[in-house]
């Protein structure tokens, strides 16, 4: 099931940048008093109490305006509103009820979406009896929050998150790989997904961005029913001018969240990008399994038997922590090692769905644990006791120490290593947790 998408909506300047840096935990929106100042969008993943969710933070909704700006955030805050699970509508107590904000209500109480009325700035219990007036919205209750100071924000998250599960797993009836081919615009997504099926099913053209929706296709391959979910191109934040393009955007987050692996294509007529390694990012927050594909390598001139191995190395550099994802060089054009493609996606669903026995994990890894024991910087004395997998798709470990806190990342780092050492785990990022010992 894919990650809970909640939207943030409201009309400038009441918050919503400040809420969503609260929630998130972070600075990652830019907060100031001039309103219309947030117009990309932002989109984080948040948990709460073991309840994961997606949040995104939206522009000023300003409903009737036809300044070019807030025309522009207006398309894009209703497509938010399309998209998400659950809407926030946050409303300023020191204004009171505006005539934008009845506006928004309309448009709310309409679109058969779950909505929280959040009513900000309330910054003590003096001042709550100020939300009592929002009622008259009729969107429910509202709740009195501060998000500049945090008041109320643990019972407003209870409320935002109470219809989310917190098992953690890919919860579907439908238990067929499904694959997310996902990558820049033009990269040839749609092209690899037809010369899988062997036949024109989604549109392709030389034109970036031709790709809007995510389409599915079943692929029957050896008997096995694979599921092809083909993506419109991940575009920079600073380069989603129109809302088409913010669109696909988010409709391409919500499909690496329905996958179960993320197939990445890598152009090999264009150097690698910063973009290129920020998709492979996304595709590792969000724990999915990961193979990528270098696609038109047949436009590749005076290759040679090192060519392959000069160009994975030259991207393995750059992708550092990342380096454990298998590559492919393809063509969708010639059909070039188009179906090794399915093979390693395979393979790596395969990794993901592994679980490694309790004492056959302590045997090796202790024995690591003892040949390179945790140090910190403080010289206090820090042991591993006892490690287990909890859980699969995706795969968690977790250590019990005498002080987890203690453990750098650069320890971590080394026992992911010695992880895949051992029992490989191709293509699939690992979560490691470190508990104290009672």
């Amino acid at each position: 099931m894919p990650n809970h998408l909640i939207a943030i909506i409201g009309r400038p300047n009441v918050g919503k940048s400040t809420l969503f840096n609260r929630i998130v935990g972070s600075q990652d929106a830019i907060v100031h008093d001039q309103p219309g100042v947030t117009r990309d969008r932002h989109y984080a993943n948040a948990e709460w109490c073991g309840k994961t969710f997606t949040l995104i933070d939206t522009g000023g909704f300003v409903p009737k305006s036809e300044e070019v700006f807030e025309k522009a955030i207006r398309e894009q805050s209703k497509i938010a509103m399309e998209e998400a699970d659950e809407i926030i509508f946050v409303v300023d107590a020191n204004d009171g009820i505006t005539h934008v904000d009845r506006e928004i209500a309309s448009i709310l109480r309409k679109s058969n979406k779950q909505v929280i009325l959040a009513v900000n700035k309330i910054d003590n219990a003096a001042s709550e009896t100020n939300a009592a007036e929002f009622h008259s919205l009729g969107l429910g209750d509202p709740t009195p929050i501060s998000a500049l100071g945090g008041r109320q924000i643990g019972d407003f998250l209870d409320i935002i998150t109470k219809n989310i599960s917190t098992d953690g797993k890919d919860r579907s009836d439908d238990d067929r790989l499904k694959l997310a081919v996902v990558g820049k615009p033009n990269v040839g997504k749609s092209s690899l997904v037809n010369a899988i099926i062997g036949e024109e099913r989604t549109i392709v053209t030389p034109v970036a961005g031709t790709t809007r929706d995510p389409i599915d296709t079943v692929l029957k391959h050896f008997g096995e029913e694979i599921v092809m979910i083909d993506t419109a191109g991940l575009i920079k934040k600073k380069r989603i001018r129109e809302s088409v393009e913010f669109y696909s955007t988010v409709r391409t987050l919500k499909s690496i969240e329905r996958c179960n692996v993320a197939v990445v294509l890598f152009d090999a007529s264009e150097r690698i990008e910063k973009q290129d390694l920020m998709i492979v990012q996304s595709v590792i927050e969000r724990n999915r399994g990961a193979v990528i594909a270098v696609n038109k390598w047949d436009l590749v001139a005076d290759k040679d038997n090192a060519t392959a191995k000069n160009f994975e190395k030259a991207i393995r550099d750059k992708l550092r922590l990342y380096d454990y994802i298998p590559f492919v060089f393809i063509s969708a054009k010639t059909k070039q090692r188009v179906f090794r493609v399915i093979e390693l996606a395979k393979l790596v669903h395969a990794e993901r769905s592994k679980r490694i026995g309790t004492s056959e994990l302590n045997k090796m890894l202790l024995d690591d644990i003892h040949h390179y024991p945790p140090s910190t910087k403080t010289g206090k004395d820090v042991k591993l006791n006892y490690v287990t997998q909890v859980k699969s798709l995706p795969p968690i470990f977790t250590f019990f120490a005498s002080e987890p806190a203690l453990i750098g990342d650069n320890y971590k780092r080394y026992l992911e290593n010695k992880i895949r050492e051992h029992w490989g785990f191709v293509g699939v990022p690992l979560t490691l947790q470190f508990r104290r010992k009672h």
